[in-house]
């Protein structure tokens, strides 16, 4: 009867997305102060109004606690929750856990130096209860690909230790947030992604 159910659930969704209906999705956007969460959102925020002048960024001041900002993409609405990436306000993160449905990591392909205290964060996340309990999935994005001393995506899995993700899909992406580059690509990733439907999330580990 469960297999029927989560069949039939997936049929709906696709029928509603078909005639238009959009999917409401939370997301929280998490990373260390300085690695583009802000200038990621602001790009699609910027990118959702379609106009014909060309975005050109600006710089941004370092969030306070934490905004909340809104964007489409394939049919989903996308509410996104930019935390402060300060270490007096990474303990807010968890306050929005129980009403996600995704959780995307930005990581600054070019800060060596603070990439264990990105990975100590990321298994603070993952240890969380709110968490841990439900195979949501995670969208890591390795930004500043534009810095020639930047990482690899490769670089990030292996220092980050992601290949010991197993019980939730996740991928990982290289972006530029000033320009944009591949911030498309990792948001249409997210909204195939995001299950809507607990009972049917897969559970399966995928990344790039």
């Amino acid at each position: 009867m469960s297999r029927i159910f989560r069949r039939l659930s997936s049929s709906l969704r696709s029928l509603s997305m078909r005639l238009g209906k959009s999917e409401a999705c939370n997301v929280v956007v998490v990373g260390l102060d300085n690695s583009g969460k802000s200038t990621m959102i602001n790009h699609l925020q910027q990118a959702k109004a379609e106009d014909d002048e060309p975005y050109i960024p600006e710089e941004v001041a370092p969030t306070v606690g934490f905004r909340v900002e809104t964007f489409r993409r394939k049919n989903v609405s996308f509410t996104a929750y930019d935390m402060s990436g300060q270490g007096r306000y990474r303990n807010l993160w968890a306050q929005h856990y129980t009403e996600i449905h995704a959780i995307v990591f930005v990581i600054d392909a070019t800060d060596r130096m603070r990439l264990c205290v990105a990975r100590d964060e990321l298994e603070m996340v993952l240890d969380d209860p709110s968490v841990r309990s439900r195979p949501v999935p995670i969208l890591f994005l390795c930004n500043k690909k534009d810095c020639a001393d930047a990482m690899g995506p490769a670089e990030c899995v292996a220092k980050m230790e992601l290949e010991k993700i197993r019980e939730r899909p996740w991928s990982i992406i290289s972006t530029n947030a000033r320009n944009g580059d591949g911030i498309e690509e990792a948001i249409e990733w997210l909204a195939d992604s995001i299950s809507f439907d607990s009972s049917s999330a897969s559970i399966e580990s995928k990344h790039k």
